[in-house]
């Protein structure tokens, strides 16, 4: 049976099994938020033995948000104003905070696990990065994962697209009763990616702007078929 170790630092938790993993998530987590929001979520996946998985949670910086009266807060970029939320955005942080995953993936191959073994997921905010960060890597990857988020300047960040993610597989999901980030806004997300032919698995579930455990179930399947398909026979 696979055991996996956790140790945290300021700056990310990470969850590592005792066998050599063959592959790795980065898992953003949403606005005034922390690593370990989702770090619970690795036993409840209940990955099959054959596929241990490395997981990495990291922190935002902290910010001034300025919708929240500028309290400051762990966040992946500021939110000005909650009204066009896909519009009204923080591009700069946005940029900064791609940037920070794209050192993460790139310590996750120092570690002997390649770009195309890599998934990256978030929630909230965390998904308006990882699909910023998906899209655009240069390398391909193994899938995005996003979570109750929308998409800023969707149709120019899908077309602007790394060739070599031009058909990353997404799992792409959103409460219909979600009152933080509106149901259509995630909605719209699938459309535009759907039309640009991206491989899109979308899951809508009864529930607030959260996470529920069929979610988790479906999460759990999609990633082991994404995993597994990058190494074709070989496990």
């Amino acid at each position: 049976m696979v055991t996996y170790t956790q140790t945290t630092s300021p700056e990310v938790i990470e969850i590592t099994p005792d066998v050599p993993a063959l592959g790795s998530v980065i898992w953003l987590h949403g606005l005034g938020s922390n690593g370990r929001d989702f770090a619970s979520i690795v036993p409840q996946l209940n990955l099959p033995d054959s596929l241990p998985l490395r997981f990495i949670f990291p922190n935002a910086a902290f910010k001034n948000i300025t919708v929240n009266n500028g309290m400051r807060m762990r966040a992946w970029f500021d939110i000005d104003s909650m009204q066009q939320l896909e519009r009204r955005i923080d591009l700069i942080g946005i940029a900064e905070s791609i940037k920070l995953v794209n050192n993460l993936i790139e310590n996750e191959k120092s570690k002997n696990i390649p770009a195309e073994k890599i998934v990256i997921g978030g929630f909230s905010q965390g998904a308006v990065i990882a699909l910023a960060t998906g899209l655009s890597y240069i390398s391909p990857l193994a899938g995005i994962i996003a979570l109750s988020g929308f998409l800023p300047n969707a149709d120019q960040v899908i077309e602007n697209r790394s060739q070599a993610n031009t058909t990353i597989p997404i799992f792409l999901a959103h409460g219909t009763e979600d009152d933080i980030v509106p149901y259509e806004l995630g909605k719209t997300v699938a459309v535009a990616l759907e039309q640009n032919n991206l491989p899109v698995a979308w899951h809508s579930y009864a529930m607030p702007h959260s996470v529920c455990e069929q979610e988790i179930q479906d999460i759990s399947a999609w990633l082991v078929k994404q995993i597994r398909e990058t190494y074709g026979e070989q496990i």
